[in-house]
């Protein structure tokens, strides 16, 4: 027999359905037995009644979370018991068969209201119960709408998505990489995308001129609430555009998106204000200022675009990361265009150059990034030679120079995150309450226990060997290590 969805029986009036989900609660009033039974469509009312004496002996055994299938027939409610709040209100189930699937231990947390009283540690070791909650079912069906409703935009306006790899190359690109292990090529590792930015710039080079994916990237960063280890990102380039070609496509996307997915939110100002980084700095003393004119308006939403940033920053010693020579860092990253009318500055004065950078801003955060790219292999190598890359480390590029001398198009891109515009859409604290399985603020993934110590015999296999150092030791290990603080690549 076919199980109808909760949400569907309303529809069934008078018909025989099956239905399975959780026992939301049970009430007894006099003789008559009530079950609200959940599945992720909703929940609906049961009534079980002594005329069905086995069934209604199984259903006084039923406590909550325990998995079942019931199967009866679907009537209207009387008129004093219909709940006008509940997409079901005017309807029950009467109960003609019962089976348990499946019971369920009392819950070591609470699922009911928004869970925010719960400690995180509790809430992410049972994350599977945790995501029963009406909250956080319903920001993940709003995650799974969002993406697929970029899909579907940016299929009509011709990109064609492509996946790229997560075993990559470990390159200097101003974030941690995590590394992997070669098995086959001992000594060797791969490692895991921090973005998909040299990919995407070479499918450019490939001639697919129109390319996206919803990526998974990957930086050993410490995490805030607005940062993970891992993330997901719309990443995106284009071939044969200018600037304004990419920040309109982005304003057309994220407007359609806020009116079909969102259209209790209100967008205070379209088109997106394009702001220069030296007016938004003097202004704001921030490049992701809060534009909100109303900022205890959870509705309202302030999109922006900085632009006009410079192309370069001068390090410190505290921040160096990059190489010796100038001591200069990009200020987006190494691949982002000067802007043309600049580009003599790159040999009398750097600092000066301005860039095609843009970062896209929302209620006080960068929500995505991106530039228009360099496809001039002299440039690429001048900007290289500017943040003061030796010959080896230019070496782990020299793909990208090679391809750019067969004919590379003009081309440009941006990646918004995924996980920091839903936290806003959502009205979220935190990007962990629109992931189905984040990591916890020390990197942690307590559901999992990961990360994990691995068995030796994995080990021997890739030929490494783990050293026990001291704490002072780490601590100078971890100075001498720690990268430049720029922004990552988008």
């Amino acid at each position: 027999m076919y199980r109808f969805l909760i949400n569907e029986t309303a529809k069934h009036i008078g018909e025989k359905v099956k239905v399975a989900g959780w026992v939301n609660s049970r009430r007894a009033h006099g003789k008559i037995l009530f079950i609200d039974l959940r599945d992720r469509s909703g929940i609906l009312q049961t009534v079980f009644t002594p005329s069905n004496k086995e069934t209604y002996e199984l259903a006084g055994q039923l406590r909550p979370e325990w998995v079942v299938e019931i199967i009866g027939q679907i009537v209207k409610r009387p008129e004093q018991m219909v709940n006008p709040k509940m997409e079901t209100g005017q309807v029950e189930l009467s109960v003609e068969s019962l089976n348990v699937l499946s019971k369920a231990e009392t819950l070591p947390l609470s699922i009911e209201g928004d869970g925010y009283d719960i400690g995180e540690e509790v809430r992410m070791k049972y994350r599977y119960l945790d995501l029963r909650r009406e909250r956080m079912k319903n920001n993940l069906i709003a995650r799974h709408k969002v993406i697929k409703f970029i899909r579907d935009f940016l299929d009509k306006e011709g990109f064609i998505e492509i996946e790229t790899p997560i075993l990559t190359k470990p390159t200097p690109e101003g974030a941690r990489d995590y590394l992997v292990p070669s098995r086959l090529n001992h000594g060797k590792f791969y490692a895991l995308p921090q973005s998909p930015q040299q990919y995407k710039q070479l499918l450019q080079v490939a001639g697919f001129e129109k390319y996206f994916q919803i990526a998974r990237c990957f930086r050993d960063e410490d995490p805030r609430g607005d940062r993970q280890p891992e993330f997901t990102q719309l990443d995106l380039e284009m071939s044969f555009v200018d600037q304004e070609d990419i920040l309109d496509l982005i304003e057309r996307l994220y407007t359609a998106i806020v009116k079909i997915i969102a259209p209790e939110k209100k967008i205070q100002q379209v088109p997106f204000p394009r702001i220069p980084y030296s007016e938004v700095i003097k202004k704001y003393n921030s490049d992701k200022p809060d534009l909100r004119k109303n900022k205890n308006d959870p509705n309202e939403l302030a999109f922006a675009f900085v632009v006009d940033f410079p192309l370069f920053v001068q390090q410190t010693k505290e921040d160096f990361f990059y190489g010796a020579g100038e001591k200069l860092a990009p200020s987006h990253h190494m691949f982002t265009a000067p802007k043309k009318e600049d580009v003599s500055l790159l040999d009398s004065d750097p600092l000066k150059a301005k860039s095609y950078q843009h970062d896209f801003i929302l209620n006080g955060y960068e929500i995505g990034g991106g530039s228009i790219r360099i496809h001039d292999p002299k440039i690429q190598n001048k900007i290289f030679n500017l943040i003061g890359f030796t010959s080896e480390q230019k070496n782990q590029f020299s793909h990208m120079l090679e391809a750019f001398k067969y004919g590379a198009p003009p081309h440009g891109g941006i990646a918004p995150g995924i996980d920091r515009f839903l936290m806003i859409l959502n009205n979220e604290p935190s990007i962990r309450e629109v992931i189905a399985f984040p990591k916890t603020g020390d990197a942690t993934d307590l559901m999992m226990q990961a990360p994990s110590e691995v068995d030796i015999k994995q080990l021997k296999e890739l030929q490494i060997k783990t050293v026990s150092i001291t704490n002072t030791k780490a601590k100078k290990l971890d100075k001498a290590k720690k990268p430049a603080k720029r922004p990552a690549k988008k």
